[in-house]
Order: C-alpha cells, then structure tokens, then sequence
C-alpha cells in the first residue's frame, strides 16, 4: 500500500545562493550558497529519490512507471503520460536573479519538446529592501522590448515589487519576472527546465563576458499584455483552506492551522502536495498511513487516498497544491 511520501532535496549550490535553506530546512551541517532545494522532481537528471518508507531510495520515476495511476491519479497520467507534472523548489537568493521568461506548452513543445513553464511563487522570508520583479509597468511591444535589452534599459519598464512573507505571485508561461536580492520563495512550477534570459544587470565575469541573453527566443516567448497589478491577493483565514492560485496545471490552497483539519479528496483523481512552512504536523491518510512533517519539509499524497487529516503540533503554515 502506498503511504505519503518525502523526498531527499536536490540542493543546488550557486554563486547567487543564500544562507537560509539549510537552517529552514533542518539540514546540518550548514551549507552556505545553496540557492535552490528542488523538493520534488522529474526533471531529467533531477529525478528525486524517495528518503522514507518501505520505498526509500527508489526515484520518482519509478514510482510512476510502477504506480501510475494510484500515485498520481488516472486523469493525470491520461494527461501527463509517465512524467510528473510538477517541480517544487524553495529558492533563496542572496542576489538579483536575471531577468527572464518561460515559454508556454505550444512553443516548449515546438523548439523543445518540453512542456512549458507556468509557475507561482510564495514569499516565505524576505529582507527589508527585497523585490520581485513580474509584468510590465507600461505597455511596450516587441520593437521595444529588444531596443530596451540592447540599451541596458529594459529594467525601467518591469513592475517592482517590495515584498514580505505571505506574498504571492502567480507567473503564466510569457510574463517576465526576475527574484530579486533577499527573497526566499517556494516555487511550484510545471515540470520544465526551460529559461530565457533577457537581462542580467549588465554583469561581467573576470574575463569581462557577460551571460548569454536569449534576446530572440524571449521576443516570441513575452506576453506583452499590460496589467495594472500582477500580484495575488488573497484573505488569511485560520483553519480554512485559503484559494491562492487556480489554473490548468496546478491548483494551490494555503492552510494556516492550530487545530485538526480533514480534507476530503476522494473526487479529485490527482496527487496532493504540502509544503510545510512553518510549524509542524502530522499528516495521516484515509488508510491509516501517517506521517510526521516539519518545517521546509514536502510531502505527496498518493492519488489513492480519499481524505487526510492534519494536526497540527501548535500551529503550523501549509500550501497545498494538485492537479484540477
């Protein structure tokens, strides 16, 4: 019988990485400069390896070609085949990531043969002068946009965000966004490894070369629509599921809870993911299969359950997330 399971994190160590993952997550000793832990992923030499259980060190991957439809639901895999749709990260960054876009499912599948990249992002600590950058200011087109990346100037026309913990944003496949220096995020995003540079602040190593733009690939790929505001907003409400973020490829609730809380789950035919945030809980299925979960820890509900329960030890922060 399948139970909840947890996975090792990836961690990805990177010039730009910050101090916060390890501490967060409970890992010692700590390692300094890791930008990202990938909690959960089918990314192609990023497969995760389950770290609990009878099934410990066997890879998502094959969990799916043995479970398929008991872990990720029959309407998932009739849609997704044997990939996981979802990659889950926390990112830390101690330094402005560049500007970029993702392209969405018709252009990742023409020049890629991926899917595209939808994601989210929820802000979990952020420094005092911490931004995120997403959508434009004003409305600029294309002409535009490559004369502002070739004049250093496309930063004057992107929507700054000061922001703080609780906050969220929603990035469809085309809008430009950038995480910038003191954010720590968890991201859920569409299983895809596909990134378009646009602008990275004009940086040069020690041999005077800046990072390759993918000017031309991004002018296709940008959504140039304007819109006045590009962040989520949304009503803290303790023991409720709060709606964050609904679209084709993921659905994503917050759970804030001091008391025990039941979610029935039995019509949904998909997966269940928690992220926990803060706190810590137990989380048990319909059969009886529970599991202890902490603070910067990620677990999967196997599409077989019908209702989990979770109780909380205080209080404890969760984002929920499946496949409508």
């Amino acid at each position: 019988m399948l139970y909840p399971f947890t996975f090792k994190p990836i961690l990805k160590s990177v010039i730009w990485g910050g101090a916060d993952i390890c501490p967060f997550k409970g890992i010692n000793p700590v390692q300094k400069g890791i930008g990202e832990s990938w909690e959960i992923s089918h990314v192609e030499g990023n497969v995760s390896v389950v770290d609990n259980g009878f099934l410990s060190g066997k890879s998502l991957d094959e969990l799916i070609h043995t479970y398929g439809d008991e872990l990720m639901g029959k309407k998932v895999v009739a849609r997704f085949g044997n990939t996981f749709p979802l990659l889950i990260k926390f990112i830390d960054a101690c330094d402005n990531l560049s500007v970029q876009v993702h392209p969405n499912d018709e252009l990742a599948r023409k020049r890629h043969n991926s899917f595209g990249k939808t994601e989210m992002w929820y802000v979990i600590k952020a420094s005092s002068e911490a931004a995120l950058y997403s959508g434009f200011s004003q409305q600029i087109d294309a002409e535009e946009y490559e004369k502002r990346v070739k004049n250093n100037t496309i930063m004057d026309v992107l929507q700054r965000y000061a922001v703080k913990e609780g906050d969220v944003f929603f990035l469809p496949a085309g809008r430009v966004h950038a995480i910038g220096a003191g954010c720590f995020v968890a991201e859920i995003q569409q299983t895809s490894n596909i990134t378009y540079r646009i602008y990275d602040y004009d940086r040069r190593d020690a041999n005077g070369n800046g990072r390759e733009l993918h000017t031309e690939l991004a002018k296709e790929a940008i959504d140039y629509t304007f819109y006045p505001n590009y962040r989520t907003h949304y009503e803290r409400k303790p023991n409720e599921e709060v709606a964050l973020v609904s679209c084709p490829y993921f659905t994503t609730n917050l759970l804030e809870c001091d008391q025990p809380f039941k979610r029935e789950c039995a019509g949904i035919d998909s997966f269940l993911i928690y992220i926990c945030m803060a706190g810590k809980v137990v989380i048990k299925d319909n059969n009886g299969q529970a599991i202890t979960v902490h603070q910067g820890q990620t677990v999967l509900i196997p599409a077989q359950a019908t209702s989990v329960e979770i109780f909380p030890d205080l209080s404890a922060r969760l984002m929920e997330t499946y496949i409508l």
